[in-house]
């Protein structure tokens, strides 16, 4: 579930082991780049965390944001 954080959209993802996870944000990073909007994110072994916020609208929360978040959350239902 994504969380409004410091003026993000904040959301932490487990998987199996390190291949789930590069996988994920392998997908994440094509809808990413389909969407020409661009996460800060993290990776440890099996874990994701993705911060979104919208860069060029002075980093608030934005329609953009809260769009790559559900579809983000498409490819993890």
């Amino acid at each position: 579930m994504w969380q409004e954080k410091d003026n993000t959209l904040y959301q932490k993802f487990s998987f199996a082991d390190f291949s789930e996870a590069f996988a994920f944000m392998t997908r994440v990073a094509l809808l990413a780049e389909s969407m020409n909007h661009h996460p800060r994110w993290s990776n440890v072994w099996n874990t994701v965390e993705i911060w979104l916020n919208t860069h060029d609208a002075g980093n608030i929360i934005t329609d953009k944001d809260r769009k790559l978040a559900a579809a983000i959350d498409k490819l993890v239902a």
